[in-house]
C-alpha cells in the first residue's frame, strides 16, 4: 500500500485514472466536472447535504480530481487554462494521448493532437462541444450505487436512468477530427474540414454522423463553406486496398450499403448554443438557400425524393437536445417542415414505406408465382406418375410367363431370354422361368433322366459308327409325327455291321405305305423286297444310285419321269403300264433309245412316246 501511494499520491484507483484518459482522449479537453458526469455520472446524485453549489461539487469530483493529480504527477495530463466559469481544464499531453488510445482501442493516427492552447480563451466551444457529447450519449446513473441516498436524489437518478437512451459508448465519439479534401489523414492539405464530433454507432443505428456546434457567432455564409468543405470531402475518390476507388471517408468508416433505399452521404447535424448575438432561424434561412445544391433531393411524381449524392442535413438546439436527447422529435431535416427524431430525420420515410410497398408486393407476386409453379409441378408430377404406372401396366401385360408352372418372369431373367444384338448367345430354355429352367438343365445332365434310345453303348467293343447321329427324336418329314422307339432304332446304325433302314427320314406308317403304293404300282416284280441292282433297275434308279425314273401313261399315250424329290420316289397310280413301257423295263440296259428330254421347272425329265414306241418295235424283233 505504501508503494501504491508513491506511485500515485492522491490514492487514485487504476479504474478512475482510465476513465480520465478515455474522456480526455475522446473530447480533447474536459473539466473534472465533465470528466466525473460522462464516467461516474451516479455521483451526480450524490452529497446532496451539501449547502453550497461549489462544495456539492468539490465533493462528486473528489475522486477524479484525484486520478487527474496522479496523471499530471506521471506526465499523462496536464492544466490547459480555466474556463469563463473559473473551472479549471485539463488536456491530455503526448504520452498521455499514446496511453488514451490504449484505453479507446483506437490507432494512434486516429486520436489527432492534443488540445494545447484551447483554454487560454475560456475554451467556450470545445465546452459546448463536450455538452453536446453528453446529451448524445446521456449516460445513465447505476441505481444500486445510491443506495442510502436522500428519496428526493433517488428519485432524480431514477428520472435519468428512465429518461431517453443516448447513442453508443463513450468510444464511439470522437472530436476534432480532420476531414481532409486534399492531403492525407495524417496531414491533411488546405481545403478541408474539421468535424467537431464524429460519431459512430452501428449498433443503434447510426453507423456514422459528423456534428457542428455552434455558439451562435457564426454567419450563415460561414456555415455554408464549411458545408461545402463537407461535400468536397464526400466527394473524394482513393485508391482502396483492393485496387477499387472507393469514397475516402468509406476507408476509415465503416457504413453498411443497404443502409438506406437510396444513396446518399453521410449526414450532418448543426447543433445551435444560444450564447452568441445570432438568431439561429435566420442562420438557417441563410444556410439553406446557400446549400441547397448539396441537400434538395429528386422528387417523384408520388411526390417521395431521392437524395442520391446529397447531404441528409439537419438541425437542433442545444437546449432541446439536453432536454429530449436523440429520441425526442427535436431535429429539422433541411427541406421538410415538421421536426422528427434523429433516426426519422436521417432516413427517408415516404421513400422507405414506398420501396417497403414496393417489396412487399413483389414478394406477393412471387409467392404467387412460386405456389403456380408448385401447382404446376404437382400437375406434372401426377401425370408422370400416371403415365409411369401405364407403362408399368403395359409393360407386366407384356411380360412373358413360364410355359412350365405359369409365373410371370422376373426383370432379370426377361432380360436375359430378350434379344441382345446378332452376336449374342441365346437362352437355351427362353419359355422356362429361373427355377423351372435349373430344374429342366439338371434333369437333363442327370444321367438317370436319360430314357434308353439316348444311351450311348458301352464297353470296349463300340465303334464309331456305333454311336447315334441324331441325339433328338426324329420326326417324319412326310407327316411330321415323331417317331417311335422302335423305328427310330431301325433308322439308327447300333453297330458295325448294322446297315440303316431304307428311307430314314419316313416314319414306319410312311414307309408301309410307300412299301404298299410299290407294290401296287410295280405288281410281280422280282427282287422287290431286297435291295440291289434288280431292285434298282425295278425301280427306275440305275444301280449307281442315280435318279429313280418312274414311268407312267397318260391319256394321249406319252409317258414322263419323275426325279430328285421324295414326291417323286412315289410310285404314280394311273394306268397299268403299257406294254412298251413294260418292255423298257424289262430290256433295262440292253435298250437305252436316243431319247430327246426337256426339262421343266419342277425338275421332271418326259420322254417322247414315239421313240418308246420304237424301242418296243425293235426288241420283238
Amino acid at each position: 500500500m505504501a508503494g501504491a501511494r508513491k506511485s500515485n499520491p492522491a490514492g487514485s484507483t487504476n479504474s478512475l485514472r482510465g476513465d480520465v484518459l478515455r474522456v480526455l482522449g475522446a473530447v480533447k479537453v474536459a473539466t473534472a466536472e465533465q470528466i466525473q458526469q460522462l464516467t461516474a455520472p451516479h455521483l451526480t446524485y450524490r452529497h446532496t447535504d451539501k449547502t453550497t453549489r461549489s462544495e456539492r461539487k468539490q465533493a462528486r469530483c473528489a475522486a477524479h480530481l484525484g486520478a487527474l493529480s496522479d496523471l499530471r504527477k506521471h506526465g499523462l495530463v496536464e492544466n490547459g487554462g480555466k474556463t469563463s466559469g473559473g473551472d479549471t481544464l485539463r488536456n491530455l499531453t503526448p504520452a498521455g494521448l499514446r496511453a488514451a488510445s490504449y484505453e479507446l482501442g483506437r490507432p494512434l493516427g486516429d486520436m489527432g493532437g492534443p488540445a494545447r492552447g484551447a483554454g487560454r480563451s475560456g475554451a467556450s466551444h470545445p465546452m459546448a462541444v463536450n455538452e453536446a457529447v453528453r446529451a448524445l450519449l446521456r449516460p445513465k446513473p447505476d441505481l444500486a450505487l445510491l443506495a442510502g441516498e436522500p428519496p428526493q436524489a433517488l428519485a432524480a437518478a431514477r428520472a435519468a436512468a428512465e429518461g431517453p437512451a443516448g447513442l453508443g459508448t463513450l468510444a464511439s465519439y470522437a472530436t476534432e477530427v480532420a476531414l481532409p479534401a486534399t492531403g492525407t489523414w495524417s496531414t491533411p492539405g488546405k481545403g478541408g474540414a474539421q468535424a467537431d464530433i464524429v460519431l459512430t454507432a452501428p449498433e443503434d443505428e447510426v453507423p456514422l454522423l459528423f456534428v457542428e456546434v455552434d455558439n451562435c457567432y457564426e454567419t450563415g455564409q460561414v456555415l455554408a463553406a464549411k458545408i461545402e468543405k463537407y461535400m468536397r470531402f464526400f466527394q473524394r475518390q482513393v485508391k482502396d486496398s483492393d485496387g477499387t476507388e472507393r469514397p475516402m471517408w468509406r476507408t476509415r468508416w465503416w457504413v453498411p450499403d443497404e443502409t438506406t433505399v437510396d444513396s446518399p452521404h453521410p449526414p450532418v447535424l448543426l447543433v445551435f448554443n444560444r450564447l452568441g448575438p445570432r438568431n439561429p432561424e435566420t442562420t438557417v434561412r441563410q444556410l439553406a438557400e446557400l446549400t441547397r445544391r448539396h441537400w434538395q433531393g429528386t422528387a417523384d411524381e408520388d411526390g417521395t425524393h431521392w437524395y442520391n449524392g446529397k447531404i441528409p442535413l439537419m438541425f437542433t438546439t442545444m437546449k432541446f437536445l439536453q432536454e429530449h436527447g436523440p429520441t425526442g422529435p427535436v431535429f429539422r431535416r433541411f427541406g421538410r417542415r415538421q421536426d422528427q427524431t434523429l433516426l426519422d430525420a436521417i432516413g427517408n420515410a415516404r421513400l422507405e414505406l414506398r420501396v417497403a410497398q414496393q417489396r412487399a408486393a413483389y414478394r406477393a407476386r412471387r409467392r404467387e408465382h412460386e405456389e403456380h409453379l408448385r401447382r404446376l409441378a404437382e400437375q406434372r408430377r401426377a401425370a408422370a406418375e400416371r403415365e409411369e404406372q401405364l407403362l408399368k401396366a403395359e409393360r407386366e401385360a407384356r411380360r412373358p410367363v413360364c410355359a412350365t408352372c405359369g409365373s410371370r418372369f422376373t426383370d432379370e431373367r426377361w432380360e436375359a431370354v430378350e434379344p441382345a444384338g446378332w452376336g449374342a448367345a441365346k437362352d437355351s430354355h427362353p419359355q422356362l422361368c429361373d427355377g423351372c429352367k435349373q430344374t429342366a438343365t439338371a434333369a437333363a445332365a442327370s444321367p438317370a433322366a436319360r430314357t434308353p434310345e439316348h444311351q450311348e453303348p458301352e464297353g470296349g467293343g463300340a465303334g464309331r459308327h456305333d454311336f447315334r447321329r441324331n441325339t433328338r427324336r426324329p420326326v417324319c418329314t412326310e407327316c411330321g409325327a415323331d417317331f417311335t422307339d422302335e423305328r427310330w432304332r431301325a433308322v439308327e446304325r447300333v453297330g458295325w455291321d448294322a446297315s440303316p433302314g431304307l428311307r430314314p427320314t419316313l416314319c414306319g406308317d410312311c414307309d408301309r405305305r410307300y412299301e404298299t403304293d410299290g407294290k401296287q404300282a410295280w405288281p410281280g416284280e422280282p427282287g422287290s423286297e431286297e435291295p440291289g441292282p434288280g431292285r434298282a433297275h425295278a425301280e427306275g434308279r440305275s444301280p449307281d444310285c442315280g435318279p429313280r425314273l418312274v414311268p407312267s401313261a397318260d391319256l394321249t399315250g406319252q409317258a414322263h419321269c419323275a426325279v430328285g424329290s421324295r414326291q417323286a420316289l412315289r410310285p404314280v397310280r394311273h394306268h397299268a403300264p403299257s406294254a412298251a413301257g413294260r418292255l423298257v423295263a424289262a430290256a433295262g440296259q440292253s435298250a437305252r433309245p436316243e431319247a430327246r428330254m426337256s426339262t421343266a421347272n419342277n425338275g421332271v425329265f418326259a420322254l417322247s412316246a414315239e421313240r418308246f414306241s420304237r424301242a418296243g418295235a425293235a426288241a420283238e424283233m
